[in-house]
Formats: structure tokens, sequence, C-alpha cells
């Protein structure tokens, strides 16, 4: 996931949807000094195209991104030049430093298969945190709360490009297999691209221990950024 052309129409559809990553930040900087009022280090695991984290780097002294996607940590490095960007896998990444917090956002730990690669990107997050630093998880959909079959339909109309994206989510072998289909129209013509996406559907109390078990206190925020809420946790 994650191509050259969904990093490419990433961010334009998503905003046309109304999504606001400079107020998501804003929140989740409150998340965390709520539990340590001072931090001056933050490290967003995937970072994306890195659009949190031109709004961290105004609010922490240093931050620091995560990305697997290449596509996506290329426009990550135009977007805030200065700011150390790794390329990694979330379960897996090792840094030569500790943060006061580690973010990650927009559901994207529902890419992961299973609750063991689940767990063990917890426990390298909360593994990157200092002694009472805070970790703050998106989740995707809870079982109970995922719709099966839900669709949904975008439209991005600029002065230069217009761009649809149509999506249609089933329920397979208990996790979301989401289909997405854009067309994107511009000076040079009209093209189209289809993307399939996997996201586990894991119960809050899946998210609870993984938290716990890697030594943090666990709390749950309701309804968040997206909807799916938000896990705040303190390293002990």
């Amino acid at each position: 996931m994650f191509t050259d052309n969904h990093a490419d129409v990433y961010e334009t559809i998503y905003r046309s949807r109304g999504k606001d990553w400079e107020q998501e930040a804003l929140d989740v900087v409150a998340e965390i000094t709520a539990e340590r009022p001072e931090i001056t280090s933050l490290l967003d695991v995937a970072c994306g195209t890195g659009i949190h984290l031109e709004q961290f780097r105004r609010l922490v002294e240093h931050c620091e991104g995560v990305e697997i996607a290449e596509p996506m940590i290329a426009l990550a490095a135009e977007r805030v030049p200065g700011v150390p960007l790794h390329r990694g896998d979330m379960r897996s990444f090792r840094l030569d430093r500790r943060f006061d917090a580690v973010t990650c956002m927009f559901c994207s730990i529902g890419y992961l298969d299973t609750v063991a690669d689940m767990r063990a990107a917890v426990a390298t997050m909360a593994g990157h945190l200092v002694p009472g630093g805070v970790l703050v998880i998106e989740p995707w959909w809870f079982p109970e709360r995922f719709i099966d079959g839900y669709v949904a339909g975008d439209l991005s109309r600029g002065p230069d490009r217009t761009i649809t994206r149509v999506s249609h989510s089933t329920l397979v072998d208990g996790k979301t297999r989401m289909e997405l289909r854009f067309v994107v129209a511009d000076e040079t013509g009209i093209s189209d691209f289809t993307e399939i996406e996997i996201l586990s559907l894991w119960p809050e109390q899946a998210y609870r221990e993984a938290l716990a078990d890697a030594g943090c206190s666990v709390r749950y925020v309701p309804g968040g950024p997206t909807g799916r809420g938000l896990f705040v946790g303190v390293r002990s």
C-alpha cells in the first residue's frame, strides 16, 4: 500500500473530507502534556508525509519520524527538512535515543497483521520512551464498531486537479478489507487506480494488554481525531 499514486493524492483527498492534521497535532500534544507537562522530544511513528510532524515540530523542541513506505517518507523529507526521518518497521525499528513522547496516528497500527505484530509494535514504541514518557496510539475500529459493507465517497475539486475516491469495506477473516478506487483528472488527462487495504480489528482489551505488558499505564480517550479514540500510555 501507499504507492506513488496513493501518496500523491493522500493529503488532498483527506482534506476534502475535513481532516485537520494541524488541530489533531495540537490535541495530541495536549493529551501528552496532561501526563507530562514538559516535553522536549517527540517521535512520530508511521509519520507518512510528515504532515503531523510539521505541526509537532512547532510545539516540541526536537522531533523525529519513522516510516516504512518509501513514497511517503520521500514527501516527508520535502515537507520537514532538518527533521531526522528513519525508514523502519514499527514492530522492530531501533533508534539511538529515547523520547519524551511517541505517537502513532491515523490508525497506522491497524495495518499490522496479527495481535503479536501489534504487541511487538507497542513494545518497540514504548521502548523508545524515557521513564514517564507518553505513548499515544490511534487504533483502527474495534470489532463491535465495524460496519460490514460500509461504503464512502469523496470528491476534491481544485483549480488544476479533481480527485474522486470511493471505498467499500467488508469483513474478511476477521479483518477489514477495504477496496479503494481513485480517479484523477488534470491537464494531462484522466487516470485511475485501485488499492486494497487490510486492517486488523482488535478489541479494546487487546490494546490495553499490549500497553500494560510494555510497561505503560493505559488511558483510553473516546472520539479522538477520527472517531476511533486514542490510547494514552505512560511508561513506568
